[in-house]
């Protein structure tokens, strides 16, 4: 039997047993939640476990219970919050999407997936998503986990990222009227926990009988991927400096960019092909100071496009660091810094070389 709009019931009373319970979600059947917890929660899981997501969540309402609350906020607290979590522009645009539900309309989130989308950092993921959730808009909702559930039960062996508009095509087939948040739930549910990447649990899949890739056998090959191009690698040189009281010095990144708006140890420009020397590195020292010496080791870090190793080159000041290279901060204070992980990774790396 071929996947149909009747195969909606049959996930959404798989969904009613099965359920995950999550902090930001109703039971099936409830009312619907709140919809500031479904945005927060939303942004936070794109390109994140749900593991990872939940103390973070759970943080950020604690501390910002509402929309208002949240655009009121120094965008600073913000990224400190999220420090850990990655895709940092995720943040900046959380805050701004905040301030613009709370100035332009009342603090209350439209419920279209149109006017959701005109928010500052709501793609159409996100905006069907909380459209269906919070709303109950029949709303196509795909994400990674949907994408692979669809992929196998229709038997496309076109690969991804090819097959991305066939298979929001294929899953708008199923969507259905009635419960349209629990339905959306349901499927990423089934990816998460049946339907899984590797040895998917076919014999407890409420859509074994329609699955067309179940049928063939040929479930653990889908959905296909392209062959993935190796990752460059970056390499840049950063400046532990300590001042006479103590302090360590750490600056803003531009607001745009990769970790825009994050706090950062200085560092120099990250490019590929180069192998950076001292010689090299010290023209973009943030203060003038002799007797930069390097750590021993590399900080490395991956991020989605390249991997990145940093040298560290140290050094002391004998007095109080000048105020206009950046902002100094006594070393036993850097855990409340709005700092991303790398840059976690050349605090740790850092201290741990001044102890040698």
């Amino acid at each position: 039997m071929p996947p149909s709009r009747a195969s909606a019931d049959a996930l959404l009373s798989w969904y009613d047993r099965h359920a995950r319970r999550l902090p930001w979600r109703t039971p099936p059947g409830g009312p619907a939640p709140d919809p500031y917890g479904v945005w927060l929660s939303e942004v936070m899981l794109q390109q994140t476990t749900v593991a990872a997501v939940i103390p973070y969540y759970e943080r950020f309402l604690s501390r910002w219970p509402t929309v208002a609350d949240l655009a009121a906020a120094p965008q600073d607290d913000v990224l400190t919050e999220w420090a850990g979590l990655g895709y940092y522009a995720r943040a900046r645009n959380l805050h701004k999407c905040a301030k613009v539900v709370a100035g332009e309309h009342g603090g209350v989130f439209p419920d279209t997936e149109d006017a959701l989308r005109a928010l500052p950092g709501i793609g159409a993921y996100t905006a069907a998503a909380v459209a269906a959730i919070a709303f109950g808009r029949p709303a196509t909702v795909v994400d990674g986990n949907v994408e692979r559930v669809m992929a196998r039960l229709f038997a496309v062996t076109e690969p991804l990222p090819d097959s991305k508009t066939e298979l929001k095509r294929l899953a708008a087939t199923l969507t259905p009227q009635r419960r349209a948040g629990d339905y959306a739930q349901a499927v990423m549910d089934l990816g998460a926990t049946v339907c899984t990447p590797r040895s998917p649990s076919c014999l407890g899949c409420p859509w074994r009988e329609p699955c067309a890739a179940q049928t063939e056998g040929i479930q653990d090959q889908l959905p296909g991927k392209r062959r993935k191009t190796a990752k460059p690698v970056r390499r840049g040189v950063a400046f532990w400096v300590i001042d006479g009281d103590g302090r360590a010095l750490l600056r803003k990144r531009p607001e745009s960019g990769l970790l825009g708006g994050m706090t950062e140890v200085p560092s120099t420009p990250w490019l590929e092909d180069t192998t950076w020397t001292p010689a090299d590195a010290l023209p973009h020292a943030p203060v003038a100071v002799e007797g930069w010496r390097p750590l021993p080791g590399l900080v490395r870090h991956t991020f989605t496009h390249f991997h990145l190793e940093l040298a560290v080159l140290t050094a002391a000041l004998p007095h109080p660091g000048p105020e206009d290279a950046g902002r100094w901060v006594d070393v036993t204070e850097m855990g409340g810094q709005a700092l991303p992980t790398v840059m976690r990774k050349v605090v740790k790396h850092s201290l741990a070389g001044a102890l040698d």
